[in-house]
């Protein structure tokens, strides 16, 4: 990913607010803010259908080269806002970033193979943590984190601190932060409270020692 180019012309808008962002979508353009590196924030526009290309080509965490009306810069596509009906962005944060630079990304975790635990026990596996936020190169800062599952029997997890980070990258979320664990199942579950308050019942039964006509006789 860091050896191809990605590309978007974006152009600088001055009709801000609902219904500056409105006609620029009914223009098939997508209204956007720029901001980094100290400067102030730009209000720019891209073209709505380019915007949507590169994501689907680049993903969200390709530096995307930035051209048009003013000098080349390079940015990350920081946050999408998308229509909760239609599901398609209707707003875009950019950053500006260069390729050397470190920065702070969130990234998904995606897991591999199939537990131990679900296999041969019928548990059940729970991603708990979905994105760790990591702090690496601009350039080199991968689409997701793929975590194994493999060897997890049930009752054991995987920590933060455990998944696998690429070459030159830092744990930023906490370590001890659980990200996937194996539990029993509900079915499961549901048998094991029954069998323990069976149990605690059992337990908790005063025992009865002689009758109540013994007693009586016994006081007489």
């Amino acid at each position: 990913m860091a050896n191809k180019e990605f590309t978007l012309a974006v152009e600088h808008r001055t009709k801000l607010g609902t219904t500056g962002a409105q006609a620029l979508r009914a223009a098939g353009k997508l209204p956007a803010v720029l901001f980094g590196h100290g400067v102030a924030s730009e209000h720019v526009a891209v073209n709505a259908h380019a915007f949507e290309d590169v994501i689907h080509r680049a993903g969200r965490n390709a530096i995307i080269t930035l051209t048009g009306d003013q000098k080349r810069q390079t940015a990350l596509v920081r946050e999408i806002q998308r229509d909760p009906v239609s599901r398609r962005v209707v707003h875009a944060d950019l950053q500006r970033v260069s390729a050397d630079e470190t920065i702070e990304a969130r990234l998904a975790i995606v897991t591999v193979g199939v537990a131990d635990g679900v296999r041969n026990a019928g548990a059940v596996m729970d991603v708990i943590t979905h994105e760790l936020e990591v702090s690496g190169p601009a350039d080199r800062i991968p689409e997701h984190l793929e975590v194994d599952v493999t060897p997890l029997g049930i009752h054991e997890h995987i920590s933060a601190g455990e998944v696998k980070l690429p070459p030159g990258f830092r744990l930023v979320t906490a370590p001890e932060t659980v990200v996937v664990s194996i539990e029993p199942s509900r079915t499961a579950r549901d048998l094991e409270e029954a069998a323990t308050g069976a149990g605690a019942e059992a337990a908790a039964e005063p025992e009865v020692i002689g009758s109540t006509e013994s007693a009586g006789t016994e006081e007489k």
